[in-house]
């Protein structure tokens, strides 16, 4: 059945996925047709950043459209309540519930477990199938379904997810509808149907834990195909606008596996440094395609700065959707860039990250334009607690509960920040040539910029009434 002149959005959102991990994007040794199939009949960003180089984070702007400082949603400790976003902020979903669009959520959602307030059906998604947490295991999982418990019947997860997607459209292909599909692949545990993961053990180019990897993206991308069947079958595949992209950079550190070896993931990543964890631009810039044929061109390529606070006004504003969020958004409507129309965005983007409370000059950067003004890490504020990491585990083996969350703060003792670098991303995108000393005025300016603007989202966050504040 054709759509009725309205256009449905799916928002498809791979987990720990790197630029380098699919065809398209230049791996010579993944198989993606279904994704590679959509960047020829849409639009590939170039320079696509995500607001944060960790899950919660960076799943919270693109679902408020604002940085994820302002919200409250600091890191990934959900004990702590730090993967919250504040109940004062309104979601793309309530914009398009309110806007009458049925609006749906399946997979993995990490921004709040322990009180329903912070759960998607409070969120603006009428429906949720998915879990929770951080991770889950993809066989032996425990699901949530609009607040109860969905035990394993045996499936595997990520095929799981793309059935209750396709399901979601099936039912909704006469009203128009908002669907967001949050895979948890190729996040760990690092689990995928065998004879998928002895293709690439058959190759005998990359370890065990690279070759578990490559098959779960893999058999993500059959999915995708999957929903993009589902849309074609019902005559929607026109007038549906599809995005597809990660929350963050790839994990190449090492893995855990269930026999006890510990393997690197270390793997193809385009000419990035650094990965998941690092504002770097391995950490940041991730994959996106947007597929619309009634209105996109296919094939196409744009590669102006877009990040993920743009894709709130971007769909609403795509879909028709006239409510607006009462908070003010750092993202822009950048539908005029897709369409060929314009190149106009913010030049001007920022990100922080450290676990529990921020720490001005650590794992901090700027874009301004081309440059790129950069600290690196300080490693005491980058560790997670071993009580965190138990919380994160005992959520796969039991369904969803609520309680207080931890709200304490953590005591540490940091080593000094280090210097600003500074790169020139157009001439060198693999951030190796450090032009700090060349090019000082700048620098000043730049820093003076970032401290401003830490200073800014952090003083909104301290006066959130209902999140961790530190």
């Amino acid at each position: 059945m054709a759509s009725a002149g309205y256009t449905n959005i799916v928002l498809i959102v791979a987990d720990d996925l790197g630029y380098g991990d699919l065809g398209f994007l230049g791996n010579r040794y993944v198989s993606t047709p279904s994704l590679d199939q959509m960047a020829s009949q849409g639009v590939v960003l170039t320079q696509h950043y995500t607001a944060s180089p960790i899950c919660a984070p960076a799943r919270a702007s693109l679902l408020c459209g604002r940085y994820s400082h302002r919200t409250g949603a600091l890191s990934v400790e959900s004990n702590r309540g730090l993967d919250r976003f504040s109940v004062q902020e309104a979601t793309i979903a309530d914009l398009f519930r309110s806007g009458g669009f049925a609006t749906g959520m399946v997979g993995k959602w990490h921004n709040g477990l322990f009180d329903r307030r912070y759960h998607p059906n409070s969120r603006g998604f009428d429906e949720f199938v998915g879990f929770l947490n951080g991770g889950m295991d993809y066989y032996n999982w425990i699901l949530d379904v609009n607040g109860r418990p969905r035990r394993s019947d045996g499936r595997y997860l990520t095929d799981v997810f793309t059935e209750e997607a396709a399901g979601f459209i099936r039912r909704h292909r006469d009203e128009p509808f908002f669907l967001y599909v949050a895979y948890n692949a190729p996040h760990s545990p690092l689990q995928a149907p065998e004879r998928e993961v002895q293709n690439f053990r058959d190759g005998g180019r990359f370890n065990e834990a690279v070759c578990r990897l490559y098959a779960m993206i893999q058999r993500m991308d059959a999915g995708i195909g999957q929903i993009m069947e589902a849309l074609e079958e019902y005559g929607l595949d026109e007038n549906t606008l599809v995005l597809f992209t990660s929350d963050n950079g790839p994990w190449l550190g090492t893995e855990r596996l269930p026999d006890g070896r510990v393997l690197s993931m270390r793997r193809y990543n385009g000419p990035f440094r650094g990965m998941k964890q690092d504002v770097l631009e391995g950490g940041i810039r991730v994959p996106a395609i947007v597929r619309w044929p009634a209105r996109l061109p296919a094939g196409a390529s744009v590669d102006a700065m877009i990040h993920f606070c743009d894709w709130l006004p971007t769909l609403t504003a795509a879909a028709g959707v006239t409510a607006r969020s009462p908070q003010p958004l750092d993202g822009t409507n950048i539908l005029p860039v897709l369409q060929g129309e314009s190149d106009s965005v913010c030049q001007q983007r920022f990100w922080q990250f450290n676990r529990y409370e921020p720490v001005p000059g650590c794992n901090a950067a700027m874009r301004d334009g081309p440059w790129k003004l950069y600290w690196s890490r300080i490693p005491e504020a980058m560790a997670k607690l071993d009580v965190d990491n138990v919380w994160y585990r005992g959520m796969f083996a039991v369904p969803h509960f609520e309680m207080p969350v931890d709200p304490s703060p953590v005591v540490r003792t940091l080593s000094a920040a280090g210097k600003p670098q500074l790169y020139n991303l157009t001439d060198d995108p693999s951030e190796s040539e450090n032009l700090a000393l060349q090019h000082p005025d700048r620098v000043r300016t730049m820093q003076r910029a970032l401290a401003s603007w830490f200073a800014e989202v952090n003083t909104e966050r301290r006066g959130l009434p209902d999140v961790w504040r530190g």
